[in-house]
Parts: structure tokens; C-alpha cells; sequence
């Protein structure tokens, strides 16, 4: 005997329910856009240990095919999360497309290969004068620095009080980016310093705009994913179908917030796809 279907959970908001709707009825015409860390993959002090959830891949095969598009669209370099989340000759996902660095990377699993800017000067810089400041600071031992190629991420995760060394480091590490034409992009426990000019709203619009899809959902669980989220309320008012999916966290509940549907972090997000798989594979091709 097979496993019984998962629910499909149904949207809190008329627009969600619209948008699901939507892909249910157009599934060739939706785009499905997913951050990586805390909605594909558990958030861990080591962001270097972490791994898609293991029914993600499965997940995302099953849809593959009835969907327009799978976009993974993430902070850290597109290389680095095609790795983490195994996605290489993953089988069904020929056509995934993984965003990393705000959108500034590309992977495209039909090629296997990336395609990435050189990284701006300002990056170099930053890391270069980046232990100074923490030392000063007395929050060298309470962060741990990840070299993400076109960004510098600094976690406080790991330290004693991980909200009080954020704190005491969201000033200074502010100060640094301004002066080496950096911005500050803040999450759960870490503060990114990298590039203006591109975020996971401005890449989500391109896409769509690329795929010519006429309904997108996205899924992301931290603050870099509230330029996502309005993207997709202004493609909404631009006449197309939308879902926001949380992957639900008490660490960011303004997402929560703006979101048509909460789900349990990444467990949730994989049942929300299987259940969306069931839907669809029920349906004519």
C-alpha cells in the first residue's frame, strides 16, 4: 500500500487562494521560486553543514514536469547550493535553474556549468579589513565569517548570545559597507555585506519576465526574502497570479505576516510540494 496524498493546505488570503488556483488550473504557465537556507535546508550554526531537506529533490521532480519553471533563488553562490542541495544529474531536474548571489549567478542544470560576474572590488576590501573590526569590537570569538565569492556574510549564530553580538555588530559592519560601496543585507543571526543593485525581488522579475509565466509562487523564510515577496504582490498588480509561501519561524515573523500560506519550515515545504505534485499528477498532462 502506498502512502496516503499530503493535504493541500489551502491560503489565508483571497489573493493566494486566486494564485494557487491559478498554477492548479496552469501549471505549464507557473513558475515555482524557492529560497535555499531555512525553506529548501534547515538553518545550522555552520552554514558550510548545510543540506536540503531529504525529500526536497524528490519534491521538485515530481513537479518538474507539469511546472514552466523550478528557480532556486539564493544568497550564496549558485555553485555552493546546486552542491548542498544535490541537484547535480538530479534526475528530473534537467531544467532547474539555480540563482545564486541575489540573482547575480546562474546554473542551469541543463548545462551544469556557472555563469558569474567577477566579484566588485568593495568585497575584497571588506574582508580585508573586516578582522580589524571584529577584533575591536571584542566579537571576533562570538561570529564566524563565510566568504560567499561576491558577498561576506558574518553569523552570530554560533555565539553565546546570538542577538546581543548581532546587535552589538549591526553598526559597525553597516559603517564598513557604506565605505566600500557595499549594502547591508540582514537575516537570522547574520548580517551580509555585498552589492547593491541586486536582490531576490529584482531576480524573481526577471525570471518571470524571462519564462513568460502568468503565475508564480515563492517560498522563503528571512528578511532578504521580503524583496521577493514584493515583487510578487507587483507582478499581482501587474495582472498575474501569485502565492507567498513562509517557511514558518518565530526569528522572522514579518514574513509570517505578509505570507499567504505558513508552513512548518522545510518539512513543510516539502509536503506542500508533494501535495502539490499529488494535485497535479491527477491531472491530465
Amino acid at each position: 500500500m502506498g502512502s496516503p496524498p499530503n493535504s493541500l493546505p489551502t491560503p489565508v488570503t483571497e489573493a493566494g487562494r486566486d494564485g494557487l488556483a491559478a498554477l492548479l488550473d496552469s501549471p505549464g504557465r507557473a513558475v515555482l521560486a524557492l529560497d535555499f537556507d531555512g525553506t529548501l535546508a534547515d538553518i545550522v550554526p555552520d552554514p558550510e553543514k548545510a543540506r536540503a531537506h531529504p525529500g526536497a529533490v524528490a519534491a521538485l521532480a515530481r513537479l518538474a514536469p507539469r511546472l514552466c519553471s523550478l528557480v532556486v533563488i539564493t544568497g550564496r553562490p549558485a555553485g555552493v547550493a546546486v552542491r548542498l542541495g544535490g541537484f547535480t544529474d538530479a534526475p528530473g531536474l534537467e531544467r532547474l535553474v539555480v540563482l545564486g548571489g541575489y540573482g547575480a549567478e546562474r546554473w542551469d542544470a541543463a548545462t551544469g556549468t556557472v555563469r558569474a560576474p567577477a566579484p566588485p572590488p568593495g568585497v575584497a576590501a571588506v574582508q580585508a579589513e573586516l578582522p580589524g573590526v571584529l577584533d575591536g569590537l571584542g566579537a571576533w570569538h562570538a561570529s564566524w565569517v563565510e566568504d560567499k565569492g561576491r558577498a561576506i556574510a558574518v553569523h552570530t549564530r554560533r555565539a553565546e548570545d546570538p542577538q546581543a553580538a548581532f546587535e552589538l555588530l549591526r553598526e559597525p559592519l553597516y559603517a564598513l559597507a557604506e565605505r566600500h560601496g557595499l549594502i547591508v543585507e540582514p537575516g537570522r543571526y547574520v548580517l551580509e555585506l555585498r552589492p547593491p543593485g541586486m536582490d531576490k525581488g529584482v531576480a524573481l522579475a526577471e525570471y518571470v519576465r524571462e519564462t513568460g509565466a502568468t503565475t508564480v509562487l515563492y517560498g522563503g523564510d528571512d528578511l532578504g526574502d521580503l524583496a521577493a515577496y514584493s515583487a510578487v504582490d507587483k507582478l499581482r498588480s501587474d495582472g498575474l497570479a501569485g502565492v507567498l509561501v513562509c517557511s514558518g519561524s518565530a526569528e522572522v515573523a514579518e514574513l509570517a505576516g505578509r505570507a499567504d500560506l505558513v508552513v512548518d519550515g522545510p518539512a513543510g515545504v516539502v509536503a506542500l510540494l508533494h501535495a502539490l505534485a499529488d494535485r497535479l499528477e491527477k491531472q491530465p498532462a
